[in-house]
């Protein structure tokens, strides 16, 4: 029976280039010289660390872009940790990177392909959902609904069996 896995999974290799990328031109700059100013990234989590909340947002600008421009989603980041302060003037806020999909969206797209009338079932495995169908025309169907009805996180679909 035909199948796909819709997954959130973000390319890592390419977060670790662009962390560096961030790094390289944050060192270079005018306006950091002599700051603190830097990105850090372990596992899945990325630390920003500046002299000020003003810094720290030209950081997070600069790592964006480095992101956008290696075309890695920029909603694999979790931007939702406040800024914190570590002694003296020095800030640092942590970003996590997304890695697969919690339960409230898994139960978003399994109810979304309910209510389709989609040939199609939808199934929650662990950090990621499996949809099978009978025809692939409805699998492709499936995918388009799902990218419209969940358009807040980067979701890709992979494991394509027929």
């Amino acid at each position: 029976m035909p199948s796909f896995d819709t997954v959130v999974d973000p390319n890592l290799v390419e977060v670790r280039n662009a962390v560096d990328q961030s790094a390289k031109e944050i060192a270079t700059r005018f306006d950091f010289k002599g700051s603190s100013a830097r990105v850090e990234l372990k596992e899945k989590e990325l630390t920003l660390y500046a002299d000020s909340d003003f810094q720290i947002g030209q950081v997070t600008d600069i790592l964006i872009a480095k992101l956008t421009k290696r075309n890695v989603d920029v909603r694999f980041l979790d931007r939702s940790a406040k800024i914190e302060k570590i002694g003296g003037d020095k800030v640092k806020q942590v970003l996590l990177v997304k890695s697969g999909i919690d339960s409230d969206t898994a139960k978003k797209i399994q109810a979304a392909v309910k209510q389709s009338k989609l040939k199609v079932q939808a199934a929650i495995q662990g950090e990621s959902v499996r949809v099978t169908g009978a025809k692939r025309d409805d699998l492709q169907a499936a995918m388009a609904l799902i990218r419209k009805e969940v358009a807040d996180v980067p979701l890709s679909f992979d494991n394509l069996r027929d």
